[in-house]
């Protein structure tokens, strides 16, 4: 992307928009997590087979974000969202009627890849339409919307697959996804100069020094964060709970998210980013510290909480960074970004599976421990660094 682009801030309803985009991309990505166990029951299947499903669709939707930036800088932001979402209804549309678990990953890798462009495209479109000093409260509220998505998702789609049946939740966010590329078609498409050549808008990122720290510390976050966060809906119905008591559970991580990210934004324009990065960073070890300890429902729903806490300081604040970091390529800096956050969670979740299926769950948890401590000392001090480089 060129810097083009002319910044006013954006319209409140568009906002609502973009915000309604990010909760149903959200809901989608993980409400397979409390209906693992249903869906490898009812297909006669393991726990890790159907997980599978989980990592294919964080892969593909990992992977899409290059290919949905280049379209975006070609085809326009809106567009390419609208084109996206119709996709993505066809996907989960597909998922809802699969007669077995190879179908499921197919269809689900389907969905994930069309569902990457929805928070992606609403991260540009805010960098491409409001100012660096404005931004982080937008992007705030985005990802409390994206929270609150996956709060919903733990909640409802295990009720669903409980009283009704998980294709029924698939078939929910298929048809959301088809209205919402309706309702996208009153948004104002930002007004951007000529694309630049593919390999020079790569080059451009994977060149500047700031941009390679974010991407591979994101790898990490995707790891670290989001990674255990798929399988704790089956954590907790192994300790006997039913799937919906521990998918109304895990829902206290969306409503942590919900509660920490007033506090972000309204501490965003005084309290420095890598203080924030410390803060989310150091709550997220204490939370491993705990599930490494035990992994009863107390220390799970607990270590939620302070996961939702770390997920609203640290990810935030590299979210805002990934928007700033190569301002000349915001498009494939922001996929890039994404590309990185859902590899490290589709690694979290193909690792992490088989030791869920055996019931090592202290082994995922303290994997996770040992990780997130070299994480956030290198993301804050590499972002304290950035600041007094004046950037």
């Amino acid at each position: 992307m060129s810097n083009g682009t002319n910044q006013t801030v954006v319209s409140a309803r568009s906002l609502r928009l973009l915000q309604f985009g990010a909760f149903t991309s959200q809901f989608d990505r993980l409400m397979i997590a409390p209906m693992l166990v249903v869906i490898a029951r009812e297909m006669g299947r393991s726990v890790e087979a159907v997980s599978q499903a989980a990592a294919i669709y964080f892969l593909c939707y990992g992977v899409a974000q290059v290919g949905w930036a280049v379209v975006s800088d070609r085809l326009g932001r809106v567009r390419t969202m609208r084109i996206a979402l119709l996709l993505a209804m066809v996907g989960g549309l597909a998922s809802a009627v699969v007669p077995g678990v190879g179908w499921l990953v197919a269809a689900r890798g389907l969905t994930g890849a069309c569902f990457a462009a929805a928070i992606p495209g609403a991260l540009v479109y805010i960098g491409d339409t409001v100012p660096v000093k404005l931004r982080q409260a937008p992007l705030t509220d985005l990802m409390t919307s994206a929270a609150v998505g996956m709060a919903v998702a733990t909640v409802t789609a295990g009720a669903i697959a409980d009283f009704a049946s998980w294709r029924a939740a698939f078939a929910l966010t298929a048809l959301v996804g088809g209205a919402l590329s309706f309702l996208l078609r009153g948004l104002a498409e930002p007004e951007l100069g000529p694309p630049p050549p593919v390999w020079s808008s790569v080059k451009g990122v994977l060149t500047n020094g700031p941009a390679l720290l974010v991407l591979g510390l994101v790898l990490v976050e995707g790891l670290v964060l989001l990674g255990p966060l798929t399988f704790l809906p089956v954590v907790l119905h192994a300790s006997g709970l039913s799937v919906t008591l521990s998918g109304l559970l895990t829902a206290a991580y969306g409503a942590s998210v919900l509660v920490f990210a007033r506090v972000v934004k309204g501490r965003s324009r005084t309290m420095a980013p890598w203080r924030m990065i410390l803060l989310g960073g150091g709550m997220a070890v204490l939370a491993y510290v705990g599930t490494v300890v035990s992994h009863g429902a107390v220390a799970v729903v607990v270590g939620t909480v302070l996961l939702g806490g770390g997920w609203a300081f640290m990810h935030s604040t590299l979210q805002t960074w990934a928007t700033d970091m190569a301002p000349g390529y915001r498009a494939t800096a922001v996929s890039l970004f994404a590309t990185m956050l859902f590899t490290g969670s589709a690694i979290g979740a193909a690792v992490f599976g088989p030791m869920v299926d055996a019931g090592s769950f202290t082994t995922m948890f303290a994997i996770t421990l040992v990780v997130s401590v070299p994480l956030v000392v290198t993301a804050t001090l590499g972002r304290r660094r950035y600041a007094t480089r004046g950037a």
